[in-house]
């Protein structure tokens, strides 16, 4: 049996034990989540255990991130479950600060994020990335680690994180991991439990409509007016009618590019039911 992960819920206990591990030398990874742990999470913390010697895992649901009319207080917090599961993978710290930790009355310095926060995500929720910004730069001063580690299914969130490293120079490094799918095909996702059978195998086709995408790319196809023309056939072909958003982009800026002449990112966000999905894919001329 591993050890267990020590559990902190005051900033000021976590911020000693980061720093007294850096004092060692050994270099400290992170991986922020809001609980509701699967095989997406894991996947970060198993990175963090092969680039850190010591890892710390967050789990705090950020009400900052939520709209008034998102599921904050329908959100899974299965904690128990989600600390045996750390228990396993031999996580060293876990830091779940109560919201008045992190948001003490009084409170009153929001981050706005950068200009790669307003479009795609940030149309369709506006008030999202000032909420995740402003917790993310909490977290990491919090927890001054020297590695931070996302996933690619928020593809927007790692590149929005990513400027914000930069532009206020935050002494972290970013490591982006792979997408971790369903057998099905459908990215994992805490909101997947949401989803009832049939909705969970009719959302399969988002990850058919990214993998028809990347071989039309393949075989020639540049167009990407063509190639989101497409896509958006094939989604209500399998009865998805309401699409937020098909998007082919630039990978740091994000704005749209009419032609797959280089790399560019592939978004898409839609509506199964009540359920909100979002998946992405890199397309490789």
């Amino acid at each position: 049996m591993s050890k267990q992960p020590e559990l902190v819920t005051t900033s000021a206990e976590a911020l000693q034990i980061v720093r007294d591990v850096r004092a060692t030398g050994q270099r400290v990874g992170l991986v922020p989540t809001m609980g509701a742990l699967h095989e997406g999470h894991l996947s970060l913390i198993r990175a963090a255990h092969r680039e850190c010697d010591y890892v710390v895992v967050t789990i705090f649901v950020n009400p900052t991130q939520f709209a008034p009319d998102e599921d904050f207080e329908q959100y899974p917090r299965p904690l128990e479950e989600d600390f045996l599961l750390l228990q396993e993978l031999a996580v060293n710290l876990v830091f779940a600060p109560h919201e008045t930790e992190i948001y003490p009355e009084g409170t009153a310095t929001p981050i706005e994020p950068p200009a790669v926060a307003l479009p795609w995500e940030g149309t369709y929720r506006p008030q999202h990335f000032a909420g995740v910004a402003t917790v993310v730069c909490k977290l990491f001063n919090i927890l001054p680690a020297n590695v931070v580690f996302f996933g690619q299914k928020d593809y927007q969130q790692a590149v929005v994180i990513q400027q914000l490293i930069a532009d206020l120079e935050i002494p972290i490094e970013l490591v982006v991991c792979p997408t971790i799918r369903e057998a099905n095909g459908l990215a994992l996702s805490s909101r997947n439990q949401y989803l009832n059978k049939q909705q969970h195998a009719q959302a399969a086709v988002l990850s058919l409509s990214l993998q028809h995408a990347q071989r039309l790319v393949e075989q020639g196809e540049r167009s990407t007016r063509t190639l989101t023309m497409m896509i958006r056939q094939k989604l209500e072909e399998a009865g998805i009618e309401q699409i937020d958003y098909i998007a082919i982009v630039h990978p740091t800026t994000l704005t749209e590019v009419d032609q797959v002449l280089e790399p560019a990112m592939l978004l898409l966000a839609v509506h199964i039911g009540d359920v909100r999905l979002i998946d992405n894919c890199q397309l490789l001329p």
